[in-house]
């Protein structure tokens, strides 16, 4: 296990900052220059999600960390509702929707199992000692 020291050594979170890319790219694309609101919204959640991991990281505190990556899982559901929303008005291929809700699966699953460790943990946070992933 690798001990983190800073949010870039924390894989759930380089794996989000790859997901808001993705995001950012299919965004740019001709198809979603009339979908204003969709488009804010699909790039709001993908940067909710990675911003909420590394507030959560800052706090320090195992409890808040706990709280701020059950809170990006919740952008991740809104992105995965507007991913379809996207599909459904023909500005994503049925490919490129399944491979954003894989992408979208993989991270909640890091998620989800980061969290469990988390809470598990017998460290009350990082400002005593530092996490491990």
């Amino acid at each position: 296990m690798a001990t983190v020291t800073k949010i870039e050594d924390l894989l759930v979170w380089q794996e989000s900052r790859i997901l808001v890319r993705q995001i950012f790219e299919i965004t740019s694309r001709e198809k979603f220059s009339k979908e204003f609101f969709l488009k804010d919204q699909i790039k709001r959640s993908g940067i909710s999600t990675m911003s909420n991991i590394a507030e959560g990281f800052g706090r320090s505190g195992n409890k808040e960390f706990v709280q701020f990556l059950y809170m990006a899982n919740g952008s991740l559901s809104e992105l995965k509702s507007q991913l379809y929303i996207a599909f459904d008005f023909n500005l994503i291929t049925e490919d490129e929707l399944n491979q954003f809700l894989s992408s979208v699966f993989k991270l909640e699953n890091m998620i989800k199992a980061f969290a469990r460790k988390i809470k598990e943990s017998d460290y009350t946070g990082s400002k005593f000692k530092p996490i491990t992933q």
